[in-house]
């Protein structure tokens, strides 16, 4: 079956798969020129990331100019930079969070999505004993908020994390607010029309995935 393809901001054709390997690309990138590498090669490249050389430079042909040089490889510092722009990681996208659970909250405080383009601003709930309390200078508000607040922030993206019987009310109530790209985080199939970009992680599959694969390594 072929790729269903889609079209990045240089109205480049690139499949899903490519674009999910662009983030592995570039925190291997990154940690080669931590250690003072300015140039790699492909094969090297494919070998960390367990894919042929030919598609390595298959994808980085659509996302960088960066041709290589002979005996040297690609220049790092440029593959960085154009990946990270290829991401959007070097312009920083205001999102927030409807959800201040356990995971909403760790998602507040965590700091490192900012690498990767994303600054959460605030999150949002139904719990009184939350709303009004901070995380990391992020205030958690009242859900009833959440309009006015994406309006006047200019939001457009939205990350679930609340019960699976509440997320497709909370999904209704992003778009309505004029959210347009949603990160969910909620066990549950949702609804969303054509224009809306969404993107499930099944934690429950993931680690059901892991445990399956613990349990034919070890034969028990």
């Amino acid at each position: 079956m072929k790729e269903k393809m889609i079209e990045n901001k240089d109205e480049k054709s690139i499949s899903k798969a490519t674009l999910a390997r662009m983030p592995l690309y570039l925190h291997f990138l990154q940690e080669e020129s931590s250690k003072g590498a300015q140039y790699i090669s492909s094969t090297v490249i494919a070998q960390n990331i367990s894919v042929s050389s030919v598609l390595v430079r298959k994808d980085l042909a659509l996302v960088s100019s960066e041709a290589g040089r002979p005996r040297l490889g690609f220049a790092i510092s440029r593959l960085i930079v154009d990946i990270e722009k290829f991401l959007g990681y070097d312009n920083l996208s205001d999102a927030i969070i409807v959800g201040a659970g356990g995971l909403g909250r760790a998602f507040l405080g965590y700091e490192g999505f900012k690498s990767n383009g994303l600054n959460i601003v605030a999150a949002f709930d139904i719990a009184e004993n939350l709303i009004g309390t901070k995380v990391m200078g992020k205030e958690i508000l009242p859900i009833s908020a959440m309009k006015d607040f994406v309006a006047e922030h200019k939001i457009r993206i939205g990350i679930i994390t609340v019960p699976k019987i509440a997320a497709q009310e909370v999904l209704n109530k992003m778009i309505d607010a004029g959210i347009q790209a949603v990160w969910n985080f909620a066990p549950a199939p949702l609804r969303v029309p054509k224009e809306i970009v969404l993107k499930t992680e099944d934690l429950a599959a993931s680690l059901a995935m892991l445990a399956g694969k613990l349990y034919k390594r070890n034969g028990v």
